[in-house]
This record gives C-alpha cells, sequence and structure tokens, in this order.
C-alpha cells in the first residue's frame, strides 16, 4: 500500500481481514491477503500503519518498496497529482493496481495509463467504491427486476462543508493537494457522480451537458464550493436526464441518489443509510399511496435502528469498499478481470471532463 491517510484505514481494515466477517467470510479471500508492505513519505505513519495493521514491513521508498516486497497487488492511495507515476511504477514493476479516485486527471492520462497495464499484463482499477454500497445495490435490483419501469431521471446529490477551516479541505495551514485538480476540491467528488449515474442508466450518448461551477463562498483557496449540473441523454429507451448537485453550504451531511422511471421511483442516502420505494401497489390507485406509506414507514424504523448500531459499532459509509475489494481479490485470485471494467474508469473519466469543457458551463 502507497498512502497512510484517512483512506488507508478503510483499506487496511479489510486487507488485515478486519471487515465484518473476518477472514472466515464465506467466499472472502481476505484471508489468503498477506500485507508485505506499506509506503508513505512519512516514516511515523508508515511505521504506526504497518504496527496497526500486521504488514511485514515500513517504507518510505516506493521504488525500495517494489524492489524489496515484489508486490502482487499494490493500493495507491495518495493524493491524485501522483496517481499516474505511482500506478506506472507499479505495473512496470509486475503488480496490479487498485487506486483511488480520481485515478487520473483526465481521460487522455487514463488511457495511456490503460495502454501501460495492457502492455505489461496487469490490470489496473479505480475505487468505485460506492458502486458496491448496499443502497447502491438494492437500486440497481429494482431497476434490473423492472420495479421503476424505465429510467429517466437520476439524481445524485452530495452536501459536505468542505469549506470548513477545521476540515481536511478547508484547513488554510494545510492545504489540500487535491485543491491544484482542474475542479479544485469538487473534483475529488465528480468521479463518484459519474460512475453512479453511467451504473444506474442504461448505456446512453449525452447530447446537452450544462455544468455552473461557483464559488460561492469567495474562499480563495477554493476553485469552486458548488455545482449544478443537468446532463440530457438518449438510450434505446428513450431520454434520460441526470442532474448533480455539490453544496458545502447546508446540513447535515448528504449522499443521495434517486432513480426515477416510468413506474416508480427509488432512492437511498449513503451516509445515512435507508431505502424508499414508491410504486403502484396491489390494490389499485387508491390504495398504492396508503401501501406505499406503510412499506416505507416500516422499512425507515429498521433502518434508523440498523444505524444505531452502525455509529455504535463505528461503522462507516465505505462498507461498499470493502465488498468492491472481496470481489476485487476473489477475481485476481482466480485469473479474472477486476469489478470495475476499464471501459466503465473511462466512461466515468470522459463524463468529468465533459462537465470541465467551456462550452457546458453556464
Amino acid at each position: 500500500m502507497i498512502g497512510s491517510g484517512a483512506i488507508s484505514k478503510e483499506h487496511l481494515s479489510y486487507l488485515a481481514g478486519h471487515l465484518e466477517g473476518g477472514k472466515g467470510a464465506p467466499g472472502s479471500v481476505a484471508g489468503r491477503i498477506r500485507l508485505v508492505a506499506i509506503c508513505d513519505l512519512s516514516a511515523a505513519s508508515a511505521d504506526y500503519a504497518a504496527s496497526e495493521f500486521g504488514a511485514d514491513r515500513a517504507y518510505t521508498d516506493v521504488a525500495e518498496m517494489l524492489d524489496d516486497a515484489k508486490p502482487d497487488v499494490v493500493h495507491v492511495l495518495t493524493p491524485p497529482q501522483t496517481h499516474v507515476e505511482l500506478a506506472t511504477r507499479c505495473l512496470e514493476a509486475g503488480a496490479h493496481v487498485i487506486c483511488e479516485k480520481p485515478i487520473t486527471p483526465s481521460a487522455d492520462q487514463l488511457e495511456a495509463l490503460l495502454a501501460t497495464a495492457e502492455a505489461t499484463g496487469r490490470q489496473v482499477m479505480e475505487s468505485h467504491n460506492y458502486r458496491f454500497n448496499q443502497g447502491v445495490l438494492d437500486i440497481k435490483r429494482a431497476i434490473d427486476r423492472g420495479d421503476l419501469g424505465t429510467v429517466r431521471d437520476v439524481g445524485i446529490r452530495i452536501a459536505l462543508p468542505v469549506t470548513d477551516p477545521t476540515g481536511r479541505f478547508g484547513d488554510p495551514n494545510l492545504p489540500s493537494p487535491v485543491h491544484s485538480m482542474p475542479a479544485g476540491v469538487i473534483h475529488d467528488f465528480t468521479t463518484h457522480f459519474a460512475y453512479l449515474l453511467l451504473h444506474l442508466a442504461e448505456p446512453l450518448e449525452f447530447t446537452r451537458i450544462a455544468a455552473a461551477w461557483s464559488n460561492h463562498g469567495a474562499n480563495p483557496m477554493f476553485k469552486y464550493d458548488d455545482l449544478d449540473a443537468i446532463l440530457i441523454g438518449w438510450g434505446k429507451q428513450g431520454p434520460i436526464h441526470g442532474h448533480f448537485r455539490f453544496d458545502a453550504g447546508t446540513a447535515p451531511d448528504t449522499f443521495t441518489i434517486q432513480v426515477r422511471g416510468t413506474d416508480g421511483w427509488t432512492e437511498t442516502d449513503l451516509f445515512q443509510p435507508y431505502s424508499r420505494t414508491v410504486r403502484p401497489r396491489a390494490g389499485g390507485s387508491l390504495l398504492s399511496p396508503i401501501v406505499n406509506q406503510l412499506v416505507n414507514g416500516a422499512g425507515l424504523i429498521n433502518n434508523g435502528v440498523r444505524n444505531v448500531g452502525r455509529k455504535l459499532l463505528q461503522q462507516t459509509p465505505y462498507e461498499g469498499l470493502h465488498r468492491m475489494l472481496d470481489e476485487s481479490y476473489t477475481a485476481l485470485a482466480a485469473g479474472e478481470r477486476l469489478p470495475v471494467t476499464p471501459d466503465e474508469m473511462l466512461a466515468a473519466s470522459r463524463l468529468v471532463d465533459r462537465l470541465l469543457e467551456a462550452e457546458a458551463r453556464v
């Protein structure tokens, strides 16, 4: 593993077999993983992480780590600007790469990185972790079952106080490297918007994109603290609208996904997990609203109880990351393709590029 920042704890808890169910979980390959090395520019951070999660050794030099440990897989968890160079070095050293998002600043750079993976016979995968959260899996199953009819609209909203001077993005004394990305701090979230929309909508071509990028707080550290985007596409079954909303000025923290179709709609919040579905129910149009309220009310109560349990157990919204990693290592052990494909990564990266194009700006 390269990088021992905040997100590393989520990766390390999986690698160390600390996820729910542990090494004996049915179908899990966690028990076959050996954590051979953790590398970080800070020797203290690397040493602490190695000791805490049982790595064989800590390093501060990537080249030395690759030469000594000869890892089969490397997790690249460093700032986005470093991903291309580090992932390339790992691939050329014979390791598969699992990389945090955004894997590259642009689709062109991603294409070059994928070409390197192809040439070395290794795989590289961007973390599309929220695609594997239970709420998103539930929505995808509802779509695939036809519960919603034909999908017409996918709305995704993230509200986070990124400008808070006590937070990791807003601290003026320790500016985050993400500020230098093309869309600044919001670039760190655009990948989530893109891959979730593309995952929940049928294959489509976007004919119109309008993106309003704003810095409402006028904080000079930030390029933008607000995004409002409308995307209109056309698939085999007709038009599909996408809506992206990021804001730093509302509370509480939110990551909501709502999918609306010709026969109903469903939604979830990945930060405070729940699922809600409204659609025609048995009994006809007069009773459907009542049945929907009863079903969703019972579901919200159950989800509330589960959320209390999650808080007590200090579980985070990254439960999908553990699921994604388990599928990834299962695939690698079987010599199969990783669960996030090169085509899916490229589609998401190209969509982010289009959001940033001058002609899309309003």
